[in-house]
Parts: structure tokens; sequence; C-alpha cells
């Protein structure tokens, strides 16, 4: 039976309208299974890849002596089902036609050994409505962006597509696939993350697949990999913008086939994993550039969850204070009580009309650093760093403050305010000399100039002029790095030789 003609499938992806999220069309099949007794089941998947066959680790089992042990599969095109043989004793049919792979068609019959399946296709579009919730698991927010996202997760979380998040740094992506995990059917089975841009290029593969004794230098035992420790649950591939070319083919069999293989072997290894990605980068600029596969770009994409940089969502900062406050560690005293209660008022219009470049990441460094500087139940500005404050670096309070009005998170009104442009640092510049005739804003401008002009020269400097090492230091992107260093006009010519060196 020849490929062609198959019958157009919708597949799983995100509709939008006006740049907003209106509906999810959800791919699905139904195979209902003919038994001699007369009896039948009916099994509905939502993944890309079904194996059918007599063990038990397929995801139709055969209970048939006529079926091979991985008979088949059928597994989802771009916008079609294929079913394909995996070299069976007896064969695979579709309506009494032995084939070797072909399209399915709803409503054909597919026989494995002497069991006969009916294949069903199932379109579910859901529509997408803002979520009425101001938190999904451990992510929180009110903004309408953030409750749109959340309206998202809740549909696919229970499904076992694969999800690529993407936003900038810190704005927290692990935090979003941790919690698809735990709200899925894997959340007994384990969540693992790979930072794809953490560890060197040629123990990626290693490290994904496992090895075997002696497959290269250093291999001293058989070792599994991340996707067999994975088997079950889900695997989180952090920064995959950042997986070498030559090894993404192997990814996408893994995506595909379902199998791995160890390095240094030739035996397939079968995995059950849902897998989820993260990146910083536009994977579509990176396929037009030829540094991404497209046909894995497309596997992966079946549904993509863009994040929000806070500047973008000021309104769910009371949210997230709040949120760090009451849960995280830093602020739990015996008993699990909270040491600080909240933040002023005016501690908070400093946050509000700063602009957050590290995003949520900087935020939950920022409250753990006031927690530990007030001397109050509740944060006041000159617990923040100087540089959010606009405060002038001074001497600690040596007497007791005057009274200040201070209010609960709970009846803090959320405002936006002016932003500015700056990297988070616990080691400010000297204070620079501020009329008292300026503005706040201005003079808070003013001081932040000369903090991140000094600091990206000084860490150049310190890092002998190497671009690379010196946002390494910083944490944040190169590419920001590099536009600081265009904003304040810091010579680049030392340093553009030492990042091509180091690349």
């Amino acid at each position: 039976m020849s490929k062609k003609f198959p019958d157009y499938i919708p597949p799983t992806k995100i509709a939008y309208i006006s740049g907003r999220p209106a509906a999810l069309h959800l791919r699905k099949c139904k195979l209902v299974l003919e038994r001699e007794e007369g009896q039948s089941s009916e099994y509905i998947f939502d993944q890309n890849n079904i194996a059918i066959g007599a063990m038990e680790d397929n995801d139709l089992v055969i209970e048939d002596d006529t079926a091979s042990r991985y008979h088949c599969r059928i597994y989802q095109d771009e916008n079609s089902y294929l079913l394909q043989d995996l070299g069976s004793t007896n064969g695979t049919f579709i309506n009494r036609v032995r084939i070797k792979e072909a399209y399915l068609k709803p409503g054909c019959t597919v026989t494995v050994g002497k069991t006969d399946i009916k294949f069903q296709s199932l379109d579910e579009r859901v529509e997408i409505t803002p979520s009425t919730r101001e938190a999904f698991g451990s992510i929180v927010g009110k903004s309408l962006r953030m409750r749109e996202i959340f309206g998202i997760l809740e549909k696919i979380a229970p499904t076992g597509v694969t999800v690529v998040i993407e936003g900038e740094t810190g704005t927290g992506k692990e935090v979003v696939a941790r919690t698809v995990h735990e709200c899925s059917k894997r959340a007994k089975g384990p969540f693992v993350v790979f930072d794809c841009g953490a560890v060197p290029e040629n123990l990626i593969e290693s490290e994904l697949f496992g090895h075997e004794k002696g497959s290269f230098t250093g291999a001293i035992m058989a070792r599994q990999g991340l996707f067999e420790m994975a088997q079950g649950g889900t695997i989180f591939l952090d920064e995959l913008g950042e997986l070498n070319l030559d090894l993404q083919p192997k990814l996408l069999r893994a995506l595909e086939q379902r199998e791995i293989r160890r390095v240094g072997s030739n035996k397939p290894i079968k995995v059950d994993v849902r897998v989820i990605a993260a990146t910083n980068r536009n994977l579509e600029d990176e396929v037009r550039a030829g540094r991404f596969r497209e046909d894995l770009f497309y596997r992966l994409s079946v549904v993509r969850v863009v994040l929000p940089p806070v500047r973008e969502r000021k309104e769910d900062l009371p949210l997230l204070v709040k949120h760090f406050l009451r849960s995280a560690a830093f602020n739990k005293e015996g008993a699990g009580r909270v040491r600080i209660k909240g933040i002023s008022r005016d501690a908070l219009d400093c946050l509000m009309s700063y602009r957050w470049p590290g995003n949520v990441r900087e935020l939950l460094n920022v409250i753990e650093r006031a927690c530990s500087f007030a001397e109050t139940e509740y944060i006041q500005p000159e617990d923040l760093p100087e540089h959010i404050s606009g405060i002038g670096i001074i001497q600690r309070r040596a007497a007791p403050a005057a009274p200040t009005a201070e209010s609960d998170l709970d009846a803090i009104e959320a405002t936006s305010g002016a932003t500015s442009d700056a990297h988070p640092m616990t080691s400010m510049p000297a204070p620079i000399s501020i009329g008292h005739a300026k503005a706040f804003k201005e003079a808070k401008e003013e001081w932040i100039s000369h903090f991140e002009r000094d600091y990206i020269a000084n860490l150049l400097r310190k890092n002998e002029s190497n671009i690379s090492h010196a946002a390494k230091e910083a944490e944040i992107d190169r590419k920001y790095f590099r536009k600081l260093m265009k904003k304040y006009a810091v010579d680049t010519q030392g340093a553009e030789k030492e990042e091509d060196d180091d690349e």
C-alpha cells in the first residue's frame, strides 16, 4: 500500500487571532481493539508515537501469539498518521493489504497477527480563555498574559504533547516545565533536567543517551543516560538552542522513534519520556541561520509557550513578592512562621519603577537580600539594592527610623512607573554628586548610568577584555553585555579579539 493521498489531520497546535491565543487543536487518535469473543476495548492516544506489540513496554499491548514483540508503530506526520511495520514475523496489514509503511485513513482496519484494530482520528478544538486563577502550580500572576498562559497549560499539561517554552533569561521556564510535569499523568515519574549549554559538547551525547564500557577513553563502566533515567516521566532540555548541530538528529530520533542508543552500542533502548524544552533564543531565526535543524524544530514545536518578561507584567509584582515572602525558605523561622510579613508602599514603588533585566530570578534575589537587611516586619526602600531604591550609599540606620506607613501585600495596589536599564549587583560604585534640584527619576537614571559604565569597564578589565567570560560572571546574556558596552562606548577592540579566540 503506497503512501499517497493521506487524509488531512490538523496537528496539535495553538491557533492565534490578532496575536492572542484563541484555541488549542489537540490531535488524538482512537484505537479500537477487536477481540475474538466479540468484545472490544478503546484506547485514546495524544502522543506522537504509538508502539504496538506483544511486549509489556508497548503503548498498546497485543495479547496474541502471532504478534511480534515490537510489531509496528503509528506515528504522526505533519498533518497525518502513518503506520510502519517494525520487521514483524507475520506482517502488518491495512484493510487486509500487507504494508511496510503507509498512511492511515480514519475508519480503516489494522491487522496485527490475528488481531484487528480499528483506527479513528480525533480532532479536539478547545477554546482558550484567560484563566480566572492567579496561580497555576508554582507559577503566579494575574496579568492577562499570564492568565492566558494558565489557560494553555491547563489544557496541555494532562496530555503527552511536546512543549517548547520560550522567554528571556530568568522568566521562570524551568518552573513552568516542572509545573507541567506535576500536573500531568507522569507526575509520579521522574523530572530530569539537562542544561544543554552547561555541559561540554563532547560529553552531551553520553549525558543524554548513556554509554557502554570502553566506548571512549575514561568510560570504565556502562552508564545510563538522562533519557533512560527519565523513563516514565519528563526530561527538561534547558537552553535547547545551544545543542550542537551534530547531536540534533539523535534527539530527533529519540522523539520520533521513542528509542535511544548508548554511545558505543548498536542496540536500541525503548524510552517512554515526555520532552519539554526551553530556550531564550528564537529557534525560527536559528533554523534560518542553519544552526538548528528544521525537522527537529517542527517536531519539538508541537506547542510553544512564550513567557513575558517582568517589565511587560508589572502588575504581577505585588503578587510575586507576596508569593516569595510566604513560600521561600529564606523567610521562614521555626514552625514555618514567616519573618518578614510584607513590603511598604514606598519600597513597592521602587520595585515598580525598575526595569528588571534579570526578570523573576533577579526579583527573587532582591527579595532575599531585602529580607536579610530588613530590621522591621516590612521591607523598606533602604533594604533594597541602591540601584533599585535610588538611595545613595548610606550607612545603615543607627537609630530607629521614623514611623512609616506600611501595608500588607494584600492591600497594595500595583501601579506602573518609570523604568531603567540595570543589572543587579551587591557591589556598588562610589556615590556620585547629585544636586538636590534634580527630580528623583533624573537623579536615579544618572546614578544608574555611572554604575553600569563603571561596572562593565571594571569587569572587562578583570577578565582581560574577554566578553564571554565577563558576561558569564555578570550572569547576563552576552548580547545584552555587548549592548551595554556600545551604550557607554566601552572600548571593544581587545574584547572582540579575545571573544573570537574564546570561541
